[in-house]
C-alpha cells in the first residue's frame, strides 16, 4: 500500500487542483462582468459569496442524505465535477447579474461533492499520520483556486470567456481523473453521519468547539483575502505606477493566493505533527493576523514591497486550515464525528459570506489603506480560542 496511496495522493490531488479552479472562475472576470451586468458593490460581492452560500447549502442535503456514504465516494467527486463544469459553463451566455449568481451559487453547491468528498477519499488512503497527505491536499485546493488567476494572466486578453470555459474543461478532466484513473481505497473509513439531534454533543464538547472558534476566525480572513487581495493589488499599483499591466497583476496575485499558499499548506502540514496542532495554529494565525494589519500600510507604495507581505500573508492564511479539522477528529466522538466536521464547516464556510460582502462596503468608506485590518478580528479571536485548545492537546499527550 506504500507506493499505492502516494499515487493515490497525487492523482486526486490533481484532480482536486483542476475542479477548484471552479471556485473563483467568475471572480477573475470582475472587470469584464461588472460592465456586461451592470454589477453595483453589492451584486460583485455576491459574485464571490455565492460559491461558499452554494457550498453551504450543498454540504447540508450531501449530509443529511448520506451521500458520500451511501455511493461510491469517486463517483459522487466526478459526477459533482461533471455538474460544476456545465453549470460553470453557462456563465458564458448568462445575460443578468441574477442569472449568474444563481448559477454561481450551484456551483458552490457542486463542489460540496468535491472538497468533502476528497477529505473522505484521502482518509481511506492514509488511516493514520495524514498531516503531510492532508497538506498537500490543501494545497491543492488553494492552488486550483487561485488558477483562474493564472489562467487570466494567459488569456485574458484574448477573451473573458476563455477563463471560464478553460476552468470547465479543468473541472472535466477532474471528473475523468477521479472516475478512470483514482482506485478505490484498500480500506475504507469508518463511516460517520449528519445528524441536527447530535449538534447539542458537538455544542457541548470544550476542545472541539475551542478548534470551531479557530477556525472561524481563521475563515473570517481567509475567503475575503482571496476575494479582495488581487483588487487590493490592482488599486495599489495603480496608484504607484501606471506602467504596471493587468498580466502582472494576475501574476501576483497567483503568487500571493496560489504559489505561497501551497507552499504555506505543505509545510504547515509537516509541522504540525511536530509542533502540535495548536501551535501550529496559533503560530499562523498570529502571522497572517499581522500582515493584514500591514499589508494596508504598503498601499500605493514600493511593488517589491507590497508583493512581500502579500506572499507571505499568502502562506501563513491557510498553513493551518487543515488542522483545525483534524483537531476536532481527536477530540469529537465517533458517534457524532460528522456531525461535528459538518458544523464546523458549514459555520465556517457561512462566516466568509459575512467578510466577504463586509470588506467592499468599508472600504468605500475607510479605503484600502485600512479595511483590511477588519480581517485581523478573525485570527485575533481564533488565537485566543487555540490558545485554551492548547490545555486540552497538552493533557491528551500526557494521558497517551
Amino acid at each position: 500500500m506504500g507506493k499505492g496511496k502516494w499515487t493515490a495522493l497525487m492523482w486526486i490531488a490533481i484532480a482536486e487542483l483542476f475542479a477548484l479552479s471552479l471556485w473563483f472562475s467568475a471572480s477573475v472576470t470582475g472587470a469584464e462582468l461588472r460592465e456586461l451586468w451592470n454589477l453595483t458593490v453589492l451584486t460583485e460581492a455576491w459574485l464571490s459569496a455565492s460559491v461558499p452560500a452554494g457550498f453551504i447549502i450543498g454540504t447540508l442535503i450531501s449530509v443529511s442524505f448520506g451521500i458520500a456514504d451511501r455511493f461510491n465516494a469517486r463517483r459522487v467527486f466526478a459526477l459533482s465535477a461533471l455538474a460544476g463544469a456545465l453549470i460553470n459553463g453557462l456563465l458564458i451566455v448568462a445575460d443578468s447579474a441574477m442569472i449568474g449568481i444563481a448559477l454561481r451559487i450551484m456551483t458552490g453547491v457542486t463542489l460540496a461533492g468535491v472538497y468533502p468528498t476528497a477529505v473522505k477519499l484521502l482518509s481511506q488512503w492514509f488511516p493514520s499520520k495524514r498531516g503531510l497527505a492532508l497538506g498537500i491536499l490543501i494545497a491543492a485546493l488553494t492552488l486550483g483556486s487561485s488558477l483562474p488567476h493564472f489562467i487570466s494572466l494567459l488569456f485574458s486578453s484574448v477573451d473573458w470567456k476563455l477563463v471560464i470555459i478553460i476552468s470547465s474543461l479543468l473541472a472535466l478532466a477532474a471528473a475523468g481523473i477521479m472516475n478512470w484513473v483514482v482506485k478505490g481505497a484498500p480500506t475504507s473509513s469508518q463511516k460517520t453521519i449528519f445528524s441536527f439531534k447530535l449538534i447539542k454533543q458537538v455544542l457541548h464538547n470544550k476542545p472541539v468547539m475551542l478548534a470551531n472558534y479557530g477556525y472561524f476566525g481563521h475563515m473570517w480572513e481567509l475567503y475575503a483575502m482571496w476575494t479582495w487581495l488581487p483588487v487590493f493589488l490592482a488599486a495599489s499599483f495603480a496608484s504607484s505606477s501606471s506602467q504596471i499591466s493587468p498580466e502582472i497583476i494576475s501574476l501576483a496575485s497567483f503568487v500571493s493566493i496560489g504559489i505561497a499558499g501551497a507552499v504555506g499548506c505543505v509545510l504547515g502540514g509537516m509541522a504540525a505533527d511536530s509542533l502540535g496542532r495548536s501551535r501550529l495554529t496559533i503560530l499562523s494565525l498570529l502571522v497572517s493576523g499581522g500582515c493584514s494589519i500591514i499589508i494596508g500600510f504598503t498601499f500605493g507604495q514600493s511593488f517589491w514591497l507590497t508583493l512581500l507581505v502579500a506572499v507571505i500573508w499568502g502562506m501563513f492564511v491557510i498553513s493551518d486550515s487543515a488542522q483545525f479539522s483534524a483537531a476536532v477528529t481527536e477530540f469529537a466522538e465517533a458517534p457524532y464525528l460528522g456531525t461535528a466536521l459538518t458544523f464546523q464547516m458549514c459555520i465556517g464556510f457561512l462566516v466568509t459570506i459575512f467578510s466577504i460582502n463586509l470588506i467592499p462596503v468599508v472600504q468605500s468608506l475607510i479605503g484600502w489603506e485600512w479595511v483590511f485590518i477588519l480581517l485581523s478580528i478573525g485570527p485575533a479571536l481564533g488565537i485566543v480560542s487555540m490558545v485554551k485548545f492548547s490545555l486540552y492537546e497538552t493533557a491528551g499527550r500526557s494521558e497517551k
